[in-house]
């Protein structure tokens, strides 16, 4: 199971990993937290649905979310570095989208950005297109490929 796998790699290399979760409103942490042992390894989850949360708990630059909306790459790399920032933790994923249903022309259903932050390394971000795969295709696939980041961060050094 990739969540195993990520906690016995963290525990490994004495990580403590955190989210920071828009669409997935904590998916992510409780894939993580529904094994037992996680808490060796597993510091916190932060759900910042709305604007307001991602500034007050992660320190999203309100001009950063005007300029380029929640979901954007450039707010995903301020949450990941947020929760670093506002926890224990040494490694932390971000998501924030369009679950759906709808989305718009610029920001269509299905368009999720990700950002993943290590102490001491330079923060990555990304951007899926998932498609329209209803809202609960797009929160599971979020979750899984958030999850698949952090266990390639934590097998491949070289991407961190």
């Amino acid at each position: 199971m990739l969540a195993e796998q990520i906690l016995e790699k963290a525990r490994a290399h004495g990580l403590m990993i955190a989210t920071a979760e828009s669409c997935t409103g904590g998916m992510i942490v409780a894939a993580l937290t529904d094994i037992a042992g996680s808490s060796a390894v597993v510091d916190r989850g932060f759900i910042t649905y709305s604007n307001a949360a991602k500034r007050e708990m992660l320190g999203v630059q309100a001009t950063t979310l005007d300029e380029f909306g929640a979901v954007s790459e450039q707010v995903a790399r301020e949450m990941a570095e947020g929760a670093l920032a506002h926890s224990g933790a040494t490694l932390a994923v971000s998501v924030t989208g369009i679950a759906g249903p709808g989305g718009s022309e610029h920001k269509p259903e299905g368009r999720v950005c990700f950002g993943l932050a290590r102490a001491g390394h330079p923060t990555r971000v990304e951007t899926v297109e998932f498609g329209a795969l209803g809202r609960a295709g797009v929160r599971a696939a979020t979750r899984d490929h958030a999850l698949g980041l952090l266990l390639t961060a934590l097998t491949d050094p070289a991407i961190m």
